[in-house]
């Protein structure tokens, strides 16, 4: 039997957590951290638009990119499998200049966005899609902060226990994506 091991982190994350962290990491993350998809970030821009603040406090935060199927009884939420993350990257750069700090989803991000997590000292996770029931597990407790009427798309604040994820982008611009292919053809 082959036992990985994983770096454990707290979300929300403090700088020096995500500094200590390089692409190819495996980690599990532990404490708070909410769910985002496609409607609720064009609602957040609409409302920095208008001047308005954002519906939880980005600064450190970390939004995972689900949609989660209603909980089944005596379960906390229903099947919670990543979404594809570059549906996000046209809001992504105006979310960490003010203060996120984490991503999790899955899929390779824009030049734009990687440059922006390099900017801002930030980091993006990826989690294995099709494991939704599994990663549902992880989650103990789910509220719905924000934009209700969004039904699945709403703003989810969601306490996780070791949430297995894999450091894609880091602080420093490295991409595993690409250096996953780079070894690849240098073999």
């Amino acid at each position: 039997m082959i036992v990985l091991s994983a770096i454990k982190i707290i979300a929300p994350f403090d700088e020096d957590t995500v500094r200590s962290l390089k692409s190819g990491d495996r980690v599990l993350i532990s404490g708070t951290v909410y769910a985002a998809r496609d409607a609720a970030h064009k609602r957040m821009a609409e409302a920095l638009e208008r001047g308005e603040d954002l519906p939880f406090n980005i600064k450190g935060a970390v939004i995972y990119y689900v949609g989660p199927t209603p909980a089944k009884p005596g379960q906390v939420i229903g099947s919670a499998g990543p979404t594809t993350s570059g549906r996000m990257d046209k809001y992504t750069p105006d979310l960490l200049d003010l203060g996120l700090k984490g991503m999790i989803g899955k899929g390779y991000r824009s030049q734009e966005v990687i440059d922006s997590i390099e900017k801002n000292e930030a980091i993006y996770f990826g989690a294995i899609g099709g494991s939704g029931a599994l990663i549902a597990r992880t989650i103990k407790e789910v509220e719905v902060v924000a934009y209700e009427d969004l039904g699945t798309e709403a703003i989810r604040k969601m306490v996780i226990e070791d949430f297995p994820a894999v450091v894609i982008n880091d602080a420093y611009g490295r991409d595993w994506y690409k250096q996953g292919a780079e070894k690849y053809r240098s073999v």
